[in-house]
């Protein structure tokens, strides 16, 4: 199996059984309700309709997350705010999901992440509100830097996987229909010349979801 296939696979194989991963278990549910809530002449459902569904879910299931420690707070980034876990090897990021069109790409691209990365894989434990703005809360191995990130390294080692150079830090993989962009030094660190990719920002081309497999 392809790499296109295996990532296919992953995202439309998640069934209402995904309760022990809540990343899949929360994707189901926003794909169901999506398909529910799409008005029948225009085929549109907003982000803030998604975002309604998604905070029902979150009421029902019972996964809010309430103990955001401000003092163990690390950095900001345009999308989150980092945190130091209380177990110190990894940390908290609430992410908004900003960078993304409907929360369902969001959560695809932690799915993506954590098969390509498992290194840095990420770990759903809940859901955030302030001010109105819905986050995730994602836990994820802490990476020290031991030395700065070579940017010609990384996209040396994009390249030999199938990626592009799109422009500046942003690649794409033609044959898997996979956009990876903002690959900048703070999202790729390196420890002991090893590159840690701990911010991934993967948007699916149409062309991805050609040829979809089927059991």
């Amino acid at each position: 199996m392809n790499l296109k296939y295996e990532l296919q696979s992953i995202i439309s194989g998640i069934g209402k059984n995904s309760t022990g991963n809540l990343v899949e278990a929360a994707a189901y549910y926003l794909g169901e309700g999506k398909k529910a809530g799409r008005n029948a002449e225009t085929n549109e459902f907003t982000k803030d309709q998604e975002a309604a569904q998604l905070i029902r879910w979150i009421d029902q299931s019972g996964k809010w997350f309430n103990q955001v420690d401000e003092n163990r707070f690390i950095a900001r980034g345009a999308e989150q705010r980092v945190y130091l876990d209380e177990d110190t090897r990894y940390v908290i990021k609430l992410n908004d999901s900003v960078f993304y069109e409907y929360w369902l790409d969001y959560f695809r691209n932690l799915m993506i992440h954590n098969f390509l990365f498992p290194q840095t894989s990420y770990k759903l434990i809940g859901f955030y509100k302030e001010h109105e703005v819905l986050h995730a809360v994602v836990k994820q191995p802490f990476i020290e830097i031991t030395e700065p990130t070579n940017t010609v390294q990384v996209q040396e080692f994009l390249l030999a996987n199938g990626f592009q150079l799109k422009k500046n830090n942003d690649y794409y993989n033609p044959e898997v229909g996979v956009i990876l962009e903002d690959l900048h030094d703070e999202n790729v660190l390196t420890n002991k010349g090893a590159l840690f990719f701990i911010d991934t920002t993967f948007y699916l081309m149409p062309s991805f979801f050609t040829d979809i497999p089927t059991e």
